[in-house]
């Protein structure tokens, strides 16, 4: 089964990203992988206080994902897996594609403020022409509506 990778972390355009990999899978008979990634910065602590750290990062991150899982179950019928990674963002993306076999389209949410579509899409849209997969950058500004005319 065909798998859409998509990364959640705390930006607004990650709604959409996730909207559309569920729809896009459930249109599709498709599977959607989640892929959380916690930054290496968050634990150069001492080794007691850095483990309790990450065991609270992957707490906020399993509640986070429940709600996108409840809506994907409830209102799509796709049941999607939880994928958490520890360090680099591009880097375990990478990690997570060549990983996994079933993973055939990553979609990336594009921000839409002045700064640019965000990180992820302009270091991964410039390496795109030498990446396994194809990448769907969906915008954060399309409307819900909007997102399912065109999955």
């Amino acid at each position: 089964m065909r798998k859409f990778l998509v990364v959640l972390d705390d930006s607004r355009e990650c709604l959409n990203a996730m909207r559309f990999a569920a729809m896009r899978a459930a249109g599709s008979g498709g599977g959607v992988a989640i892929l959380s990634i916690i930054p290496p910065e968050e634990f150069n602590h001492w080794i007691g206080v850095g483990d309790i750290m990450r065991e609270e990062a992957r707490e906020r991150i399993e509640v986070h994902f429940e709600v996108f899982a409840k809506w994907m179950r409830d209102k799509q019928g796709v049941d999607p897996e939880l994928v958490i990674r520890e360090g680099e963002p591009v880097t375990e993306i990478l990690a997570q594609i060549h990983a996994d076999p079933d993973i055939g389209v990553l979609v990336l949410g594009a921000g839409t403020d002045k700064k640019g579509p965000g990180p992820l899409v302009t270091q991964l849209s410039r390496s795109a022409g030498s990446l396994p997969i194809p990448i769907t950058i969906v915008p954060g500004d399309l409307s819900k509506e909007r997102l399912e005319a065109i999955t």
